[in-house]
């Protein structure tokens, strides 16, 4: 009989006094009770509509129907058959837009905890299970991957299951993508994630760091060293700007400079690591998706007294994730809503020292569905601040483009692909993730990489 309990069992937490004076995580996770409890909420329902929402298929109703046998290290190996990474995605994926938002009990009460069981699961797995891998006799093919974060993983994973010979060429020094250097500590612990990539290279993965494509290498090197399919999974490293007065100021960072010296060159532990990064007594965040809250609960972190978070429209339009907001504002971290800056002021000096903001009404939806800001006449004001992270998106790196003749991209930048393959205008050269689609999430970034692989695994297939 099902526990027709209408709320989630809850997870331990920091408290927010406590956590903003470390980098440890804040969501503690499930104990074994807790976990058993959770899934005894889940109906098993036939149509299993969860499934569908799962962007890497995790079989759902049948790891938790085997957590609430307790038998935790099946429920792992079920998780496994399609999802490589199952720790990193128990926590940073946006479950209640996916899965857990098609799931039945949703419809009267909160949706089954999805995501802190499978991150229950995998924990438990890596302290006790065997994490002894047996590689797959290779098949003789090899496919080059470029870039090791989610799609990378999850593409080279899935290949090395079918015995092709798999190398990932990473263009930082060590392997992770935007699993290492854009999100944040204290919610995604680097240990984890390198344990994770452990995986990935027991079943024969061979994983070269500082190996920029594009510059140490090219596509036609890669072809020329015998790789037969090469996957693209460089991400979206190449900030966004706004383009106003000020941004070449001392203190104006991008989100995507500010994240990295934080996390994978570990600024917040100086000066054990010789990464200083200077954040005022207050400091602005422009933008209003997960980068900007991840930079904004860092700056509080890093010792900044007032955290400001800037968006030009409201709080419901925020494509940030709900329980990223609410751990932010319990954080201490200031909304600014309806607020656009219009310039960085800056000291004789050349450093930050206030941002001229307009207030803002929300008009009609423009292309993205949302309500348009439109400036409200004689509301500009400052913004006292000696730092700003500007937060506003992604775009790809440039560089394999323009050193890939015929790789055929978007004009902001993206390489066009076929949506079901991944196959680019290039034979035998498939991408996916945020090379593809700009800033998007891990779990997405995933789907695309599992996708690439069986069609890489299909086109190899055919090729005599």
């Amino acid at each position: 009989m099902a526990d027709m309990s209408l709320e989630k069992v809850k997870m331990p937490e920091q408290d927010p006094e406590t956590r903003i004076r470390n980098f440890n995580e804040v969501a503690l996770g499930y104990t074994e009770e807790m976990a058993v409890k959770e899934s005894h909420r889940c109906l098993n329902c036939k149509t299993r509509p969860c499934v569908a929402g799962c962007p890497v298929n995790v079989q759902i109703p049948e790891f938790i129907r085997l957590v609430s046998e307790g038998d935790f290290e099946r429920a792992y190996e079920k998780i496994k058959e399609t999802n490589n990474l199952p720790a990193i995605c128990g926590r940073v994926c946006p479950q209640e837009s996916q899965c857990e938002k098609f799931c039945v009990r949703g419809k009267k009460g909160e949706p089954v905890g999805i995501g802190r069981l499978e991150r229950f699961v995998a924990d438990w797995y890596m302290a006790n299970g065997d994490m002894d891998i047996q590689p797959v006799p290779k098949n003789g093919k090899k496919v080059a991957v470029i870039g090791s974060g989610p799609a990378g993983l999850t593409c080279a994973a899935d290949l090395a299951k079918k015995g092709y010979e798999v190398t990932i060429f990473e263009a930082f020094h060590v392997p992770g993508g935007v699993l290492m250097y854009g999100i944040p500590e204290f919610r995604l612990p680097k240990v984890l994630v390198q344990k994770e990539i452990d995986t990935v290279r027991k079943l024969g993965v061979n994983i070269m760091t500082n190996m920029v494509i594009g510059k140490v290498l090219s596509l036609e090197d890669l072809r020329n060293e015998g790789y037969e399919a090469i996957f693209i999974g460089s991400g979206a490293g190449l900030p966004n700007f706004m383009g106003i007065p000020g941004e070449n100021l001392n203190g104006v960072y991008s989100a995507n400079e500010f994240l990295t010296r934080v996390n994978l060159m570990k600024a917040y532990k100086y000066p054990e690591y010789d990464t200083p990064v200077s954040v005022a007594e207050s400091v602005a965040v422009v933008g209003g998706g997960n980068v900007a809250m991840d930079a904004a609960r860092c700056a509080k972190r890093l010792g900044a007294k007032n955290v400001y978070i800037v968006y030009r429209r409201s709080e419901a339009e925020m494509p940030a994730r709900l329980e990223e907001v609410h751990h932010a504002k319990e954080e201490g971290i200031i909304f600014k809503l309806l607020t656009n800056p219009v310039r960085i002021v800056g000291t004789d000096d050349g450093w930050v020292r206030a941002m001229e903001c307009v207030e803002m009404e929300l008009g009609e939806p423009d292309a993205s569905g949302r309500r348009k800001p439109v400036p409200k006449p004689g509301s500009e004001h400052l913004l006292d601040v000696g730092t700003v992270i500007i937060a506003i998106g992604q775009s790809p790196n440039p560089l394999i483009k323009s050193t890939t003749p015929g790789l055929e991209t978007q004009p902001w930048g993206g390489i066009i692909t076929e949506e079901e393959t991944g196959a680019t205008s290039l034979d035998g050269v498939y991408a996916g993730g945020d090379a593809v689609t700009g800033a998007a999430t891990v779990i997405l970034a995933m789907g695309a990489g599992k996708k690439a692989a069986a069609a890489i695994d299909g086109y190899l297939g055919r090729k005599k």
